[in-house]
């Protein structure tokens, strides 16, 4: 599945989102409404982690998502 398919139904993909990164807020969910470089960064944020791996996370995720 491509990003903007994603974006395009991020009210649906929260849920898997915030499965995979539950240290994800409902605020932080809105906020990044779908940005896949908002999701990235607070990834980094919340988990401590470097950029690098967020964004692989975030691709992972994209591969993996069944939205």
């Amino acid at each position: 599945m491509n990003w903007d398919q994603i974006k395009g139904q991020w009210k649906e993909t929260k849920g898997q989102v915030q499965q995979k990164w539950g240290k994800l807020t409902d605020d932080d969910l809105d906020v990044i409404d779908g940005n896949r470089e908002e999701l990235a960064g607070k990834i980094q944020q919340r988990y401590g982690i470097a950029k690098e791996e967020a964004e692989k996370q975030v691709e992972e995720f994209q591969n993996s998502c069944s939205c």
